[in-house]
Formats: structure tokens, sequence, C-alpha cells
């Protein structure tokens, strides 16, 4: 896939060779379809093998209607609409695995990226959205505005992403799955308390502050081929632990699509009430 065919992202590099990666569906709130994961996945391979690119950062499209600094989105999460597809080509759809849940193939792919990925995030990150930021991203800053919340149990589904193996190493298990099973939404502050965030920002200083970071990563301002190394001394050895946590996540959400609780979820969600889970 060609940069110039992206539909769900926006792909632009600097200059100084910093990628600006922007989920570009704000109408949606920059909600991710297996069609965007497709295209991050193809970004990534673009931004790995261009010898001028040295830093990606990402980032959400805000949406001009939108006011409140406190409802922009970075991401929503999952977009599962039917309509995600319309108008990709054939050939493009057969790229995409409609069982790969946990989204392996592009959280391998970033795991394995040696170059530095930052994360700005500028709103509300829900789900997969802020999971695929744990799995991809070696820094992660947030607008003072920003949200997290991962409320898989709410929707009778598992955490992906390798959020599995992720969170208890960055918050302990006790912790990990207090916010998972609780489902807890977080303040940007409390992220940054639980080691989810670097650091946290006024929210018009946050891209700024994310490209000086960056510049900082690349040369002439930063050793950058040693950056790459550290980065691969990092994350190499976790790469099959990795590949096995979402070989599990995908186990565990085929098992979950089919369970009366997920049913349940959705439906209570549809009609506006409190689900009744059965456990099963």
């Amino acid at each position: 896939m060609k940069i110039e065919d992206f539909r769900d992202i926006k792909y632009e590099k600097d200059d100084s060779g910093i990628v600006t990666l922007t989920f570009n569906t704000p109408k949606r709130k920059n909600a991710l379809s297996s069609y965007t994961f497709l295209e991050i996945f193809w970004a990534v391979d673009h931004f790995e093998k261009d010898p001028n690119s040295g830093v990606m950062i990402m980032t959400g499209a805000e949406n001009p209607d939108i006011d409140d600094p406190l409802k922009q989105a970075y991401s929503s999460g999952g977009y599962f609409s039917p309509d995600a597809f319309d108008g990709v080509p054939d050939e493009i759809v057969q790229q995409i695995d409609m069982k790969d849940i946990a989204q392996k193939k592009v959280t391998v792919k970033l795991f394995n990226c040696d170059k530095p990925i930052i994360a700005a995030v500028n709103g509300l990150a829900i789900g997969g959205a802020f999971t695929m930021t744990l799995a991809g991203c070696d820094l992660i800053y947030m607008s003072e505005h920003a949200w997290v919340q991962l409320p898989f149990a709410k929707l009778g589904i598992i955490a992906e992403l390798a959020s599995s193996f992720l969170l208890p190493r960055l918050m302990g298990f006790q912790k990990a799955k207090e916010i998972v099973y609780f489902a807890k939404k977080l303040t940007a502050e409390e992220c940054l308390a639980l080691n989810l965030a670097n650091a946290v920002l006024p929210s018009g200083q946050l891209m700024d502050y994310a490209r000086e970071q960056a510049k900082q990563l690349v040369p002439p301002g930063g050793a950058g081929y040693a950056i790459r190394q550290m980065k691969r001394a990092f994350h190499k050895p976790y790469i099959k632990a990795v590949e096995q946590a979402l070989d599990l996540e995908n186990e565990g959400l085929n098992n979950c699509f089919t369970s009366a609780d997920f049913t349940e979820a959705i439906t209570a969600r549809m009609e506006r009430r409190a689900p009744n889970y059965k456990g099963k």
C-alpha cells in the first residue's frame, strides 16, 4: 500500500526526518477499524524502510466542530461498522485476517520496529487505541485533558495488542488486573503515576514538546544509530513472549465473541441499559 493511498491516516515527513502519523477520522473520534490497522502496518513499513526517516510521532486529528478539549479524541478504539470497508479494493481487503482480532500483525510490526516512535495523546484514548500505543510507542506524552479507558470487560471481551503481557510489566499484576477488570477511567496524571505515560503537558504545548523530544532522537541532535541499537536490545528478548500473548489474546477474543456475555453486552449497550451477564 502506498502512502498516497492512505485514507484513515495521514503520513507526513518533515525535513528533519520526523514522521507524523495522524489518525485522521475525527468525525468518528479517530476510531480504528481493521482497515485502519492495515494502513498503520504499511505506514510503519514505509517508516522502517525510509533511510531519511528517523522518528515517528503518532497523534489524533482534532475535530474542528468540538470546542471542549475533554471531548477531543486521540482515538476512541475499535471501529466495527461495515462502512469501514466502503470503497476499499478487494486486493486490499484480502490483506486483512479477520480472525486476527488481537491485531497480531500490526502489533508485531510496531514492536519489531527499531526506530523510535512517540505518542502524542491529545484526547481520549480508549481500548485498542491505547493498547496499541503501549505496544508500539517508546515514549508516551499526554495532554492534560487526555484520558484513558480499557473497557474490554464491560464489553464481554478481553484486552488485546499484547496488553496482557505489557500491562503487568508496566504497573504490576495487581494494578493491571484492577484497571482491566473494572474498566477504570484514568486521567492523564493517573497514567503518569502508573507508568503509562512519560509526561503530561498543557494541550497547546503537546505537539511542540513531542517534536522537541523527537529531535533529540535523530541526528544532528541525537545519536540515532545508538538509540536504534538500544531499542533492539530492549525489545528482542521479549518478541517471542509478545507473539505468544497475542496468540492467547486471539484465542480468548474468538471465544468471547461467541459467548452469551458478549451478546448481552452489545444488546444492553444498544438498548441503553445495564447488562445482565451470565458468565457464559
